[in-house]
């Protein structure tokens, strides 16, 4: 791709007088003497530039424009990206790992609780002040932001323990520097800057590509349109800490520049909606992370007893907002007894006994089964309507109200499209939103100014139906009954899928399910995933390969061929 070097009408660094400008503090005070937005800069192999091209950020509840993002065209980022010298990777990957632990550790405290700079003329952000900013542009509630800057202060805190999960325990002198002479193998590092193109859907995200620095690679990152907050404040405080600046770059772009983060890094992650990411599916040198359809999967041996297991799936469905892929867009329930047929009574008392503890109210006895039959509906449908239930019960709340659970639209079109595609798609008899019926109204909300989209289970009865194999970014999900033969056959691509089940040989068949990413074998919800285990790739083996190394003297008297 060398010989895209030359694209754009603008130059690189020292050429662009016309863009922008580098270091440039002059007073930008507008003719009334009001102070301007904030401006995020674009940071060039860590150096602040301000561009003249800018995108707004608007606060969603009211309206009222919160910053502005210079905006890096795609003959820029090119430039940059070709010039970077070998010495300039090297500044990092040549740190001992005990050190870029150190800084990880160092900015762990930093992101969470200081006041860093990341305004173009020096505006900074203390921790609360980026709540505010990341609810404001995002929709997120501060209580979320909360949750997601705690578990990227984590994260980064606990980072020797990432980097021993990622590399399997491998010891620490292969990755000082490009490895280690003297050893049977070695590991060789296949990029020295990280290109990653990230979403706005939650800062839990940005956890992913975090571990890079630590794995001695540098950082070419493209924000979402409606976060950069994130990944500004992250390399702020990597930056504070000790990082190599000239390792962190930070391009807000547009289409055409993200497709040049791709072309020029030698690795990349991409998050995006389906179509986004179909065209690099198979690049190998870019790690997708679309859609993840997770899904919680029942046996049979615990339809039954599901009472246990409600609050569970509904955590899945419900944490961090519903925005995230590992969150369950699926229930899926290997099929039990047929509606209307009959229920041993040993099986309908261990039921009753465990809805009673949990203080749920009967859904499965229909008007005939209360008269002294024992006809009921199965037990599939029974846990769809306690779960719906459930979800209804979650209500809209002010952005600022520490019990908010959901995230606003930023756009409210959009929320409005997403409901009504949901609606087109529903039919009596095929696909019926049972939480509509639990809570008597729509899924649209207006509160505080905000637009909200409440949460959403669609009872589907055919397995191939598009709305059992649909993600959402907002608490959406289907639940789907399949024969057990052909439960794992129709579940599709599963980044995270948690089965209940204690049936050995569906567990095996779990095991062996190549639609599956991540498993969860027992009660644990599908967005909980463990420090020492990425729930999507592993970012230590996209980086570096494992080469054989063989090493001996420089003389070969005394050697036989074949020896």
């Amino acid at each position: 791709m060398s010989g895209m070097g030359g694209m754009g009408g603008s130059g690189g660094i020292g050429g662009m007088g016309d863009v922008g400008a580098i270091g440039d503090h002059r007073d930008r005070r507008d003719r009334g003497g009001r102070s301007p937005l904030r401006h995020l800069p674009v940071w060039r192999a860590g150096v602040p530039y301000r561009s003249l091209a800018v995108t707004p950020l608007h606060d969603v509840t009211s309206g009222e424009p919160v910053a502005e993002v210079g905006q890096a065209n795609a003959g820029l980022i090119a430039r940059d990206l070709a010039a970077a010298s070998p010495a300039q990777a090297a500044e990092l990957a040549e740190l001992p790992l005990g050190d870029r632990l150190a800084i990880c550790r160092r900015a762990a405290a930093l992101f969470a609780e200081a006041e860093l700079a990341i305004g173009f003329d020096g505006e900074t952000q203390s921790p609360e002040g980026y709540l505010r900013d990341v609810s404001a542009t995002t929709g997120i509630p501060w209580s979320l932001a909360r949750d997601n800057r705690e578990k990227l202060r984590a994260g980064l805190a606990r980072m020797a323990e990432v980097v021993d999960g990622l590399t399997r325990g491998l010891p620490a002198a292969p990755l000082d520097g490009d490895g280690e002479a003297g050893a049977e193998s070695h590991f060789q590092r296949q990029a020295d800057v990280l290109g990653a193109v990230l979403p706005s859907n939650s800062p839990g995200v940005h956890g992913l590509w975090l571990p890079a620095p630590a794995l001695g690679v540098g950082l070419a990152l493209k924000p979402g349109r409606d976060e950069p907050w994130t990944p500004l404040r992250l390399l702020a405080a990597l930056a504070a800490a000790g990082c190599p600046r000239s390792a962190l770059s930070f391009y807000p772009t547009d289409h055409a520049g993200a497709a040049e983060i791709l072309l020029r890094c030698e690795r990349s992650l991409l998050f995006g909606d389906a179509a986004t990411v179909r065209p690099w599916r198979g690049d190998p040198r870019v790690q997708v992370h679309g859609p993840g359809f997770s899904k919680v999967l029942f046996g049979e041996d615990q339809l039954e007893r599901w009472p246990a297991h409600l609050e569970l799936v509904a955590s899945s469905i419900l944490a961090n907002g519903g925005r995230s892929c590992i969150n369950a867009s699926g229930v899926w329930l290997a099929a039990g007894p047929a509606p209307g047929g009959s229920v041993s009574p040993a099986s309908l008392g261990a039921r009753a006994e465990a809805m009673a503890a949990a203080g749920m109210k009967d859904f499965g006895a229909s008007p005939q089964g209360r008269q002294g039959t024992r006809t009921r509906q199965g037990p599939g449908r029974e846990l769809a309507l306690a779960l719906a239930e459930r979800l209804a019960a979650v209500e809209a709340r002010p952005l600022d109200d520490p019990r908010a659970e959901l995230a606003a639209w930023p756009d409210p079109a959009a929320a409005r499209r997403v409901s009504e595609w949901i609606d087109r798609r529903l039919a009596p008899g095929e696909a019926e939103d049972l939480t509509a019926a639990a809570r008597g109204g729509g899924r649209l909300a207006e509160v505080g100014g905000c637009t909200f989209l409440l949460p959403t289970l669609i009872w589907v009865r055919d397995p191939g139906h598009p709305l059992a194999h649909t993600e959402l970014p907002f608490p959406f999900c289907a639940v789907v009954e399949a024969p057990r033969a052909e439960l794992l056959a129709g579940i599709g691509p599963t980044l995270v899928a948690t089965a209940l089940t204690a049936d050995e040989e569906l567990r095996r068949e779990l095991l062996a399910c190549r639609a599956i990413d991540h498993l969860h074998l027992g009660a644990v919800p599908t967005w909980q995933v463990s420090y020492a285990q990425p729930h999507e790739g592993n970012l230590f083996d996209f980086l570096y390969r494992r080469r054989a190394l063989r090493e001996a003297g420089l003389s070969m008297l005394g050697m036989k061929a074949g020896g």
